[in-house]
């Protein structure tokens, strides 16, 4: 299965906390034929947990979230840097999907600050190259895609309206592409 990529980006939602000045700088290498890198930088409401991570794939996505949506940005989880520790918890949902028997915990991991409850980041040992930052939790400004991909619309709340776009994609699960194959195709480098 692959991860989730492109996203829905409700216009009456942030792209990163407005708040705090954003910026965003790209990470060049000498050699051309390397992917360039975006740097991400983010914190939570209160400002107890501050992070940093590379993404080489910095437009948003949406993924579950415990509501109606979640929007996520795919990071390299090698580059993760963390202050404030101590104010992070992790949840593990229990989820069921309707094929399954019963019942079970998922392996992504989210992670929460103890403080003010904002959310920072997913991540799952299936994947552990990967660190999902939340959008809402990034300070760095972010670009717009060209198209969304609406993802587990088997599973949405039915208060949740998916308006999309013309060319949007959407999809009851996972789609087959990665998010890395739709920057690639999208040739949406940094």
């Amino acid at each position: 299965m692959h991860l989730p990529h492109g996203g829905t980006i409700p216009s009456q939602f942030p792209l990163s906390n407005k708040w705090k000045t954003p910026f965003c700088y790209v990470v060049e290498d000498e050699d051309e034929d390397e992917e360039k890198i975006m740097k991400l930088e983010g914190s939570c409401h209160c400002g107890a947990v501050k992070f940093v991570c590379e993404s080489k794939h910095p437009v948003p996505y949406q993924t579950a979230g415990g509501g109606g949506y979640a929007i996520n940005l795919a990071g390299e989880a090698n580059t993760l840097s963390v202050t404030g520790k101590e104010n992070i918890s992790v949840y593990q949902a229990t989820i069921q999907n309707p094929e399954d028997s019963s019942p079970r915990v998922s392996s992504g991991r989210r992670s929460f600050c103890k403080q003010c409850g904002s959310m920072l980041w997913v991540d799952d040992p299936t994947w552990p190259q990967l660190i999902h930052p939340f959008a809402s939790a990034v300070d760095t400004e972010l670009p717009l895609p060209p198209e969304r991909t609406h993802i587990m619309l088997a599973f949405k709340p039915s208060w949740v309206d998916v308006s999309g776009n013309a060319g949007d994609k959407m999809f009851p699960r996972y789609p087959d592409e990665s998010i890395a194959d739709w920057h690639r195709r999208l040739n949406l480098q940094c």
